[in-house]
């Protein structure tokens, strides 16, 4: 029970960082970008090297040990890319013009209220859109942090950074169109509460049904949903904020600091 505690306050803690953003909205006076470009850069390193290093050869052996070596790593295999497909079958129900990975500067919050119905409904959606994206993202850090709390905390770390810009993303249209800032915060808050909501599901569905296989696949499809969220997201949000060698930077200094973090816990 302690470690399904650990596993949730952890999904509670990634999903609520949408608030930092929003928060960040409000009381400061600009977007210090070349930070934010490094910290999604660097979210992204660490995530591609944490699901392609550890969670993908950990399912692989879950499953290896259940089905046999070459079934086991054809069912890893297929299970990875079967996590990329539902977020980008996610992905896709987003409008382009609304998507909330779109890069936008919390300057924008200085400006007054419009009373667009447009730009409200912009932010809705993108709090909508993020609330939908978030279901996997927190069924990955419970999953990972039920089988290592090492390996959990690295995950809500690199999802919590993900996030920050996110809660940016839904204040800023949300408070430009109304001039509330509690309702943008509020609507930026909830959109990160679908994480946690998305880890509750997750284990009253799937634990009852858990074994070596089912962790397994589940494991792979973490792994591709990380990948994918990584190079669809992070990296051109990264660019997007900042210089491309500054993402890539940040990029090789999440890949580092994930691998001493495992070899220093091997």
């Amino acid at each position: 029970m302690n470690n399904v505690l650990f596993a949730f306050g952890l999904t509670l803690f990634a999903g609520l960082s949408t608030g930092i953003g929003s928060a960040l909205a409000f009381y400061t006076k600009q977007t210090n970008k070349k930070f934010l470009s490094a910290a999604l850069g660097f979210s992204a390193g660490v995530m591609i090297y944490v699901s392609m290093i550890e969670i993908f050869v950990k399912a692989r052996d879950s499953l290896e040990a259940v089905y046999g070596s070459t079934k086991g790593y054809w069912f890893t295999t297929i299970a990875f890319f079967a996590g990329i497909a539902l977020i980008a079958i996610i992905d896709n129900f987003v409008p382009s013009a609304e998507n909330p990975h779109e890069a936008r500067d919390v300057k924008d919050m200085k400006l007054e209220n419009t009373n667009d119905p447009e730009l409200l409904r912009m932010g809705l959606f993108s709090a909508l859109a993020i609330a939908i994206h978030n279901f996997p993202e927190g069924l990955a850090t419970f999953t990972g942090a039920m089988q290592d709390p090492t390996l959990g905390i690295s995950i809500a770390v690199a999802i919590a950074i993900h996030n920050i810009p996110e809660g940016i993303a839904v204040s800023v249209p949300i408070y430009f169109a109304t001039g509330n800032r509690k309702k943008a915060f509020l609507y930026s808050f909830l959109s990160g509460l679908s994480e946690p909501v998305g880890a509750i599901l997750g284990y009253f569905l799937l634990m009852r049904f858990f074994n070596d296989a089912m962790f397994g696949v589940i494991f792979a499809a973490v792994a591709g949903i990380m990948v994918y969220i990584s190079l669809d997201e992070l990296l051109p949000t990264a660019e997007k904020y900042g210089e491309h060698h500054i993402a890539i930077y940040g990029l090789i200094s999440g890949m580092i600091v994930m691998a001493l973090s495992l070899l220093m816990f091997a």
